[in-house]
């Protein structure tokens, strides 16, 4: 995977600048201890005042036929199954469209767009497929991600936990529009929230995010890596000393795994090619 690209090699006019000043203090007699201590400052200047090296962030792509075009996604806000009262689930619905609009080759609504159309169909939150269903036809998207906050903790160490669910109705293998009567017969089932109804999602993933986990760590430290200068205060460890960046990064990792998750599906789904 590529890290970053250095845009340009910085410092060659600082060195020539240096030796030039340095060859005139020789000439003019001034001593060694002070003709190494003005190499030094000006040197220390050069190495640090030069341009940051910039370096390409973690990018998830799509595993769909780029030839179809973007996909159209919305999300639904996230239940709040943590038993924690601090959650808010449109702030983290907000931050799940944040995530997929980073996936190339997907494109997501806002969430007021998804709040207007649920509101419109007097919908106060998805309970069944066919609230699913409705509500993609109602937006005209290709896919509605559900979910749920498993775990909620903003104290230091954060912990999200993350449940997420994928519903297509695109071309795709696995898409289309669900019928009810063969729920049932799925090899993989999730059961929506308030309701004793199995669905048939596309891909489902569950994350449950502890930063006291260097599993996690190593995450959160490749996230940053291109979002950020790292010579800013905290580094990398200022998405953990922040809830709200620490659920854009849970966000980004939970999305991740979906669209993994949904290649995987894809995959397996491929037909067969004989020699």
């Amino acid at each position: 995977m590529c890290r970053g690209v250095e845009l340009r090699a910085f410092g060659q006019d600082a060195m020539t600048s240096v030796q030039t000043m340095l060859a005139r203090l020789r000439r003019l007699g001034t001593r060694g201890g002070a003709v190494l201590g003005f190499a030094v400052v000006l040197g220390g200047c050069a190495a640090g005042g030069g341009e940051a090296r910039l370096e390409a962030p973690l990018i998830t792509v799509a595993p769909y036929d780029a030839a179809a075009g973007e996909r159209l996604w919305a999300v639904i806000p996230p239940r709040n199954e943590s038993g924690v009262s601090l959650v808010d689930p449109l702030w983290i619905g907000d931050r799940l469209v944040g995530a997929v609009e980073e996936v190339q080759g997907v494109r997501c609504l806002p969430i007021n767009r998804t709040l207007e159309a649920m509101r419109e169909l007097n919908m106060a939150e998805a309970t069944s497929p066919d609230d699913v269903r409705r509500l993609a036809q109602a937006l005209g998207v290709d896919g509605v991600i559900i979910g749920t906050v498993s775990a909620f903790d903003p104290y230091d160490p954060p912990v999200l936990g993350l449940t997420l669910a994928l519903y297509l109705w695109s071309g795709e293998p696995g898409g289309g529009a669900i019928d009810p009567r063969a729920l049932s017969s799925q090899p993989r089932e999730i059961v929506l929230p308030g309701t004793q109804h199995a669905g048939a999602p596309s891909s489902v993933v569950s994350a449950h995010l502890d930063a006291r986990s260097h599993d996690v760590l190593a995450c959160v430290q490749d996230y940053a890596r291109g979002r950020d200068d790292p010579r800013r205060a905290l580094g990398w460890r200022r998405y953990l000393a922040s809830m709200d960046l620490y659920t854009q990064f849970s966000a980004f990792h939970a999305v991740r795994r979906l669209l993994e998750e949904e290649g995987r599906r894809l995959a397996s789904a491929a037909p067969e090619t004989g020699d």
